[in-house]
């Protein structure tokens, strides 16, 4: 998480320092932009063409990243081994239930922030949604009559950076990039589905005779909530190879023999999960060694789960803290009890 914040600060400053010293040191957007790692060339040249869209676009990649690991602490794959190799290429090898869910997150978080720089005017070529603004009055389920105005947040322009930019990378045709690809339209998705309608009231002494509303984005904990809950309804598909090229149709009991497409919403995985239980890079886990379980838990948390069958040790902790302070008019000071708090914790072997 620490190294997430400290990369997209190095990025961010470097762009910046470097677009304003462009002209005086000769320093080009394209130069730093060819020097970042894991870019594919198509990407190094989008990078160059908006480096201040790249900006937002880094920090929406963070923001994917703590909020994966937000909602997997406590699972044996708990997120930590994502994007700490290479932040913009492939994060997992492995076509998991849980790469699924990686690649939506981080296309949520990308439309999330460079939507929200739009609104902010931090992105020179993109702004307010103007689709909006040019809409008739309305009348809301109260009879209470309302228009388009206010700055609407530019989610197309947001979805269709994050879709130029990060399909970049899926070049092989093969099933994996078709799995990659659908699962980052659904992170994608996600976001327009969730905007919120905001409004402000005007009339005389308060009356809101009529409200002026806009689209504005969800708090991005919804939409790592909503991921979550379709990665728990994730569909495993199959590839079928046709003239076409490669379809990706769920994978079905012998007896079924018509195939089904996934659904444009559904997230979707090649590979079962692995157990996670031993740190492996490869396969995006760190292991589940000397993590801190709960022994009354029966979640993913429990040292029973989490410690894979491995148990699990018991360390004693002590505290000592000053407690119920007064204050004594008589010699002008305070007087402190001191109280005392041993605590059990668990890790797992």
């Amino acid at each position: 998480m620490v190294y997430m914040h400290n990369l997209s600060r190095v990025i961010i400053s470097v762009i910046i320092i470097f677009c304003n010293l462009h002209g005086i040191l000769n320093f080009s957007p394209a130069l730093i932009c060819n020097r970042i790692r894991g870019l594919s060339p198509k990407q190094k040249k989008i990078c160059a063409e908006a480096p201040d869209a790249f900006v937002a676009l880094s920090n929406g990649h963070q923001l994917g990243a703590l909020e994966c690991q937000h909602q997997f602490a406590g699972h044996r794959w708990n997120c930590s081994e994502v994007w700490l190799k290479d932040i913009f290429g492939h994060v997992i090898s492995v076509g998991s239930r849980e790469a699924a869910f990686t690649y939506a997150i981080a296309n949520a978080g990308v439309v999330y922030a460079i939507a929200a720089a739009c609104s902010r005017g931090n992105i020179s070529i993109c702004g307010c949604d103007q689709y909006y603004r040019h809409q008739i009055a309305y009348q809301d389920e109260y009879s209470q009559p309302w228009k388009w105005g206010g700055c609407s947040v530019d989610i197309d322009f947001g979805i269709r950076f994050a879709r130029k930019f990060l399909d970049a990378r899926e070049i092989e045709a093969d099933a994996r990039s078709e799995m990659n690809l659908h699962n980052n339209q659904v992170g994608r998705k996600i976001v327009r589905k969730l905007l919120k309608k905001d409004c402000l009231c005007h009339g005389i002494s308060g009356s809101c005779s009529l409200r002026t509303c806009w689209k504005t984005l969800p708090q991005f904990r919804e939409v790592g909530d909503t991921l979550k809950m379709k990665y728990k309804k994730a569909k495993m598909v199959v590839a079928q190879n046709t003239e076409t090229g490669v379809n990706l149709v769920i994978k079905r009991g012998k007896l079924d023999k018509k195939p089904v497409r996934p659904k444009n919403m559904d997230l979707i995985y090649l590979e079962s999960s692995p157990t996670y239980c031993e740190k492996d890079i490869y396969l995006g886990s760190s292991g589940t060694h000397g993590r801190k379980c709960n022994r009354a838990s029966k979640d993913t948390d429990s040292c029973a789960t989490l410690c894979c069958g491995r148990g699990y040790v018991t360390k004693l902790f002590h505290r000592t803290w000053q407690c119920n302070c007064k204050f004594i008019w008589d010699i002008m000071n305070v007087k402190c009890d001191i109280c005392n708090e041993r605590t059990e914790e668990y890790f797992c072997k």
